[in-house]
């Protein structure tokens, strides 16, 4: 019985080192959009940190559209790195976990 807890445990352990180098690599995972018209470029990682903006000079020149294209364009960059983040995560986590009957929470 102690056996088995510890390889459980084991398991466990290997699984939350499994999901802290997911969470480094999805620092190295980059993410570019852009708008409707491509007058503004971000590009963001997997884990939601902007890397970089690319603004068009038209764009320059109007402050609310500028405004509105980074809310758009900055949340669905954003959005896909979530959905990514959260994939993998959940993968790596999965992967991991000791299967103990009854308790398949990852399906």
């Amino acid at each position: 019985m102690f056996g088995d807890m510890m390889g459980m445990m084991n398991k466990i352990k290997e699984a939350q080192h499994k999901v802290e180098e997911t969470k480094k690599r999805l620092d190295t995972v980059l993410i570019d959009e852009k708008s409707i018209d491509g007058l503004l470029e971000v590009t963001v990682t997997a884990n939601s940190h902007i890397k970089s903006l690319q603004i068009s000079d038209e764009l320059l020149e109007d402050k609310e559209q500028l405004e509105d294209y980074l809310i758009l364009t900055l949340n669905k960059a954003i959005q896909r790195a979530k959905e990514i983040n959260e994939a993998e995560l959940a993968a790596a986590a999965k992967d991991g976990m000791p299967k103990i009957p009854g308790m398949d929470m990852f399906k």
